[in-house]
């Protein structure tokens, strides 16, 4: 059995980060990472983003381990014994610590058929098969029309290949922008030659490799070299479920993310933990969550007495289109919209209760810290007669 003082299961961003935030306060602690990757930790958004564009090399994404961290790689924990504190893996080498981290991220949700003929976009490996195929292929349909089927849409089209996206809601984006935008994206995207089919929703898979058939509950019938699917993550949660701690769209954490063990931390796309800006509990699937949380968890864990006092931000890029967002965007809450240039540059206010839910800068950079500001104020009479005028 392998003596630790800090394990970290799960090998991505967020355990570079809590690897960082240790250090900071104990150089000397015994560091182990259980990675399911057969890689290192590496930065996630340049796969679907500036790989693409060619404003990054893959040589660029990878993150920096002090070299006295034990990592190994193509492990996965599949037992949590809370009261022996001890991690089993895949191959039933053990782990004893004193201070643990599930850092477990999110799966993918697949489709019922298409098995492994889908690539479900999420780490490097599909990020190498998909970048294989558009090199060599012309024809691909993406499946989704929210965070992943939009920036892929868009990586794709920009390398000059033929894309048809489907998803089943009204517009690209529609489960957090307003209709009308989420509407102008639909011809948006049209005008930089992706074929939009909004309100479909895809039903099977014929072929296999690259001759691919996709089938839509219309009965469309696509053909396709490569078919991808970005609709959404479950977060990985059954290890720490199994063990006994409390769990709720992901692990529930508190203020220094800690679960509901005291020598146990969860950080990321899995941790439920409470924002202080909008004073409820929520689980953040994007870097910034993954960077800032990661490094908390890591001094308290070493001992700090740090807390997580921070509402974390997401943002995207979409051909020459992106955005900057904190907070709650939820395209059913009200919304102030002040364009500078509609569709192409402005602010949108998410509204709940006549509170500051969500703040989306379109087009609108670095201005991040002054959005944050804004959560969880009312929204005055002067803004809304502003915006609505």
């Amino acid at each position: 059995m392998k003596e630790v003082t800090y394990l970290i299961v799960g090998g991505g961003m967020t355990a570079a980060s809590a690897v960082s935030g240790i250090r900071e306060l104990d150089k000397h602690g015994t560091i182990a990472i259980l990675s399911s990757e057969n890689q290192p930790p590496y930065n996630r958004p340049p796969l679907s983003k500036k790989l693409w564009t060619g404003k990054k090399k893959l040589e660029d994404i990878w993150r920096d381990l002090p070299d006295d961290v034990a990592f190994h790689a193509g492990r996965t924990a599949v037992n949590l014994d809370l009261d022996r504190k001890v991690v089993t893996d895949d191959t039933g080498e053990q782990y004893r610590f004193e201070k643990l981290l599930l850092a477990t991220g999110g799966s993918p949700r697949r489709l019922p058929f298409g098995g492994d003929n889908i690539i479900y976009y999420r780490d490097l490996n599909s990020y190498r098969r998909l970048r294989g195929l558009a090199a060599e292929h012309d024809r691909f349909v993406v499946i989704g029309g929210g965070f992943i089927g939009s920036e892929i849409a868009a990586a794709l089209a920009m390398q000059g290949k033929q894309v048809t996206m489907l998803f089943p809601e009204d517009g690209i984006g529609a489960r957090i922008f307003p209709v009308e935008l989420a509407s102008f994206l639909n011809e948006y995207y049209g005008e930089k030659g992706v074929n939009v089919l909004a309100g479909e929703s895809v039903t099977g898979l014929e072929g296999s490799g690259t001759d691919l058939t996709v089938l839509t509950e219309s009965g469309r019938l696509i053909s396709a070299n490569g078919v991808v699917a970005g609709i959404g993550i479950i977060p990985n949660v059954a290890l720490a479920e199994t063990a006994g701690l409390e769990v709720g769209n992901g692990i529930v954490v508190n203020g220094s993310l800690q679960t509901s063990h005291p020598d146990v931390y969860a950080a990321g796309d899995v941790a439920s933990f409470p924002d202080p800006y909008l004073d409820r509990r929520r689980r953040v699937e994007h870097e910034d969550a993954a960077n800032s949380m990661g490094r908390v968890a890591g001094q308290a864990m070493a001992g700090g007495d740090s807390t997580y006092d921070y509402s974390p931000m997401f943002y995207s890029d979409m051909f020459d289109l992106g955005y900057e967002a904190v907070g709650r965007l939820d395209s059913r809450l009200e919304t102030d919209v002040a364009w500078e240039e509609p569709f192409h540059k402005g602010v949108i206010t998410y509204i709940d209760e006549g509170k500051v839910a969500g703040v989306l800068n379109w087009n609108v950079w670095d201005q991040v810290d002054q959005a944050r500001e804004r959560l969880g104020q009312p929204v005055s009479a002067a803004t809304r007669a502003a915006t609505e005028g």
